[in-house]
């Protein structure tokens, strides 16, 4: 039975981390997900949500596993998990993590992967590394600072602290937070609404962050043009604009639109 699973409803797509309660990052972990994001990349979904089955989100690495393995083979098991992570990053629709219980470890790095966090106030992230002399090391540290800056992320990799759901909110770590109640009803608006969104405005939005992930605001200055002139063609901008004409006319203000992602 695979630990990850990918679903799909209509334009909504989920990668199921289905080992719980502590859907551990095992030897099965990176194959399992690399195999759900290429069927979710093979489809026409418009959004991707990855989600976890039973009380906690994950756990991170399954380092029972890890003993008396030598350092090529830890080194290749990284780098799996690694491109599994990178290959979400890579998917031309918008993702959104939805976290209860424990994200700690490699499962705190995979949320990070994600362009939305959605997490129930009470839930709890960790960089649990430091209590093993080591660091996060599937993108997280990076990931975070970015999130967070440098400060923040030594602070919370370097002395392990667990920060709620509702800190992680304050600090941007967290896109939205949600009483533990109403976690499955608040990712599920922010689902929908992606899902009628402009597909490939969202697509060009992510490649122009990752642009400036790298190489900063004039990295991201320079291929700017190139990554968002193809979408004033498109049928999605041709409504938009005709929306928002039709309304100044009126003077009001543009009423929200379903697109087609076309």
């Amino acid at each position: 039975m695979k630990s990850i699973r990918f679903e799909r409803d209509g334009k909504v797509g989920s990668i199921v981390l289905a080992n719980p309660p502590y859907n551990r990052l095992d030897l099965r972990f990176a194959q399992c997900l690399q195999e759900a994001v290429h069927e979710a990349s093979e489809s026409d979904i418009r959004v991707l949500v990855i989600r976890a089955e039973g009380p906690n989100f994950s756990l991170g690495g399954e380092v029972r596993e890890w003993p008396g393995k030598d350092l090529n083979w830890f080194r290749t098991f990284v780098a799996h998990v690694n491109t599994s992570y990178r290959a979400i990053e890579a998917l031309r629709v918008p993702t959104v993590a939805v976290v209860q219980g424990l994200a700690i470890g490699g499962g705190f790095e995979l949320a990070l992967a994600c362009d939305f966090i959605v997490v129930a106030s009470d839930a709890m992230f960790c960089n649990v590394e430091v209590t093993t002399a080591m660091l996060p090391i599937a993108g997280g540290l990076q990931r975070l600072a970015e999130r967070v800056g440098r400060s923040r992320a030594s602070r919370f990799a370097m002395l392990g602290e667990m920060i709620p759901g509702s800190v992680a909110g304050d600090l941007g770590i967290a896109t939205h937070v949600a009483d533990p109640d109403s976690l499955e009803r608040v990712a599920g608006e922010l689902v929908a609404r992606l899902a009628d969104g402009p597909t490939l405005s969202y697509a060009a939005t992510r490649t122009l962050l990752k642009t400036w992930s790298s190489g900063g605001v004039a990295g991201a200055d320079i291929a700017m043009l190139d990554i968002t002139m193809p979408l004033y063609l498109t049928e999605d901008a041709t409504r938009g604009f005709a929306n928002t004409c039709e309304a100044f006319d009126r003077d009001e203000v543009p009423a929200d639109m379903i697109f087609h992602g076309k």
